[in-house]
This record gives structure tokens, C-alpha cells and sequence, in this order.
């Protein structure tokens, strides 16, 4: 499954990821739990929504609708490692958001290439 998700979705490396983050034109979702958060950061701006609620929230007739996910804007997913995020953007695009992509290797690429990160305990 990772696989085809990979191929069907358009991957970022951390570092074009990095000059993404705070354009306007591009809302980056962090996919991990809100404990990983805790222990970890976040992306500064980054939107949370946990895997689990991803078709929920996207789905315009569900309850539990999200309006960031009504916006004419660029979609870029991440998680841990980028398994989550691969399989979460081609789940987004098959359910008609677009355009998607997500950050190969996830939040670890992303601090490893020395992006911001707000909320990381001291």
C-alpha cells in the first residue's frame, strides 16, 4: 500500500517543505497524535488532524467537517516518518481535495534539515 501511495501522490523533500511553510497558498497538516505533538513540536502553523479523523474532516456532508479543508489552497501532510502522510495525501486526493502532497521522511527530515519547530519541550 505504501508503495502505490508513494506513486500516486506527489512527494516534498524537508527542505522544499521548509520554504512552503507560511505561504499562504499552502496549509501543511500534521497527521500525528496529539501526545507525539507533545513530545515532539510541531511545524509552526501546521494544522493538526489526527489520522483518524482525516475523512471526517474532510468530507464537506460529515458533522465533523473541518472548514481549512474547504479552502482553494495546496495540501502538504506529514507525520512521524512519512508513512502516514504518504497513504493520508492519497486518501485526501481520492476523496476530491486537491492539489496534495506530503513530506517524505515527515517531521524527523523536517528537524533533521533545520526547520522551526514551535511547542518542543526544553
Amino acid at each position: 500500500m505504501l508503495s502505490e501511495a508513494r506513486a500516486a501522490v506527489t512527494e516534498v523533500d524537508a527542505k522544499q517543505a521548509i520554504g512552503l511553510a507560511g505561504d499562504d497558498g499552502h496549509v501543511l497538516v500534521d497527521l500525528r497524535e496529539g501526545r507525539e505533538i507533545e513530545r515532539d513540536g510541531k511545524i509552526p502553523g501546521a494544522f493538526s488532524c489526527p489520522r483518524g479523523m482525516l475523512e471526517f474532516w474532510i468530507d464537506p456532508e460529515s458533522p465533523y467537517h473541518k472548514p481549512v479543508f474547504a479552502q482553494d489552497k495546496a495540501y502538504v501532510f506529514y507525520c512521524a516518518s512519512g508513512w502516514r502522510s504518504a497513504l493520508a495525501a492519497q486518501r485526501a486526493a481520492e476523496m476530491g481535495l486537491h492539489p496534495v502532497a506530503h513530506i517524505g521522511g515527515g517531521f524527523a527530515a523536517w528537524v533533521a534539515a533545520g526547520g522551526p519547530v514551535e511547542g518542543k519541550p526544553r
